[in-house]
């Protein structure tokens, strides 16, 4: 199970890459496993030294009680200490936010692999929009041409 941010790739440049565990809830686990998920204008912030996922959407699992159930609440992340001092030094000073870019499992875990990441201009965005679409052109108008 793999749930990924496509849109965390087309609006930010990913500079560095850190796995970090969730806390959840029993259901909210099913949830993902199912492949219910959306990280969709979610977004990682440094609380009183904590790191939390905020607006992140779980699903309620479809066997669990519902009651009380809210499907945005705010989850703490669990890193170690040497990993969030260094998040908030490369942080500061600097115009680096962190995203969450995909939800998965491993080993009976759920993981949260969070970028720190550095916004896009507009321009940079239609730029590799173009760069794409002339690759998918050439790659159609050669396909079974060359060997």
């Amino acid at each position: 199970m793999k749930i990924e941010n496509k849109k965390a790739y087309f609006d930010y440049t990913i500079l560095d890459r850190i796995e970090a565990g969730v806390s959840l809830l029993g259901s909210e686990v099913k949830s993902l496993r199912d492949g219910r998920g959306k990280l969709d204008g979610a977004y990682v912030k440094i609380v009183d030294g904590n790191v939390v996922l905020i607006n992140a959407e779980i699903p309620a699992y479809e066997f669990a009680r519902p009651e009380g159930y809210d499907m945005k609440r705010t989850r703490k992340l669990l890193l170690h200490k040497a990993e969030i001092t260094s998040l908030i030094g490369k942080m500061a000073g600097s115009t680096l936010t962190l995203v969450p870019l995909s939800w998965y499992t491993t080993a009976h875990r759920v993981k949260l692999e969070i970028g720190l990441a550095r916004g896009k201009k507009e321009y940079e965005k239609r730029e590799k929009k173009r760069k794409e679409a002339l690759v998918r052109d050439l790659e159609r108008d050669f396909r079974g041409k060359v060997k």
